[in-house]
């Protein structure tokens, strides 16, 4: 499958085949594209936990107000930010150059020292990419995804161990769809939604093609 293809098929899909599981192979192939990622400064501040195990599913899917795929996927991975990834800078950048190290020793900690709110927003930031990542790896793979935020956060956070400073941001399930995505419910004309140069200079125009 092209990227094009991966991009156009992709869909949120909430029905997967509860028997079908993943192997270790997979799950690899999919977490190491996953990873792949960028993130501000390489920081890599997320951590997922790929809940495969039934009864944890099943604790999720009661956390998540039971919606079924939380417990029917293939994988449940809950995405974890990691708000104090930026202190991590020496084990993150142990491949680059040492002036490269030496640069970023001195900007990473001032930008985001003390800055909570910008630690959390990095995660989500990195959290958001590295799930674009996964949810189209995952159709190349010929498996079907479904990104999540409804769920309690506190009780998710339980049931995994996330520590202090590790929020679930998002939850993706992973699996082999039973049931296709409802049909798209429209999407925003370009003209709505982009602007060139300065806000409301509306130049680039177009009807999406949502097939």
């Amino acid at each position: 499958m092209n990227l094009i293809d991966a991009i156009r098929s992709r869909r949120s899909v909430k029905h997967y085949d509860p028997e079908h599981r993943l192997t270790d192979d997979e799950l690899r192939k999919l977490l190491s594209h996953t990873v792949l990622a960028p993130s501000s400064f390489n920081m890599q501040n997320w951590h997922f936990v790929v809940c495969t195990d039934k009864e944890v599913q099943g604790q999720i899917c009661a956390a998540g107000w039971n919606q079924a795929q939380l417990k029917d996927a293939s994988a449940t991975v809950v995405f974890a930010g990691n708000l104090e990834g930026y202190k991590n800078f020496e084990r993150t950048l142990r491949k680059a150059p040492d002036d490269i190290k030496k640069m970023f020793s001195g900007m990473i900690p001032g930008f985001y020292d003390g800055k909570p709110q910008l630690q959390r927003d990095e995660a989500a930031r990195s959290i958001s990419f590295a799930a674009q990542n996964m949810m189209l790896m995952a159709k190349e793979m010929g498996y079907d995804s479904c990104p999540m935020i409804g769920y309690d956060p506190a009780k998710v956070a339980a049931i995994c161990g996330l520590p202090e400073g590790y929020p679930p941001l998002m939850i993706l399930t992973v699996g082999k769809g039973i049931k296709p995505a409802q049909a798209r419910m429209g999407l925003l004309n370009l003209e709505e939604v982009v602007s060139i140069n300065k806000f409301g200079n509306n130049t680039l125009t177009g009807e999406v093609d949502d097939a």
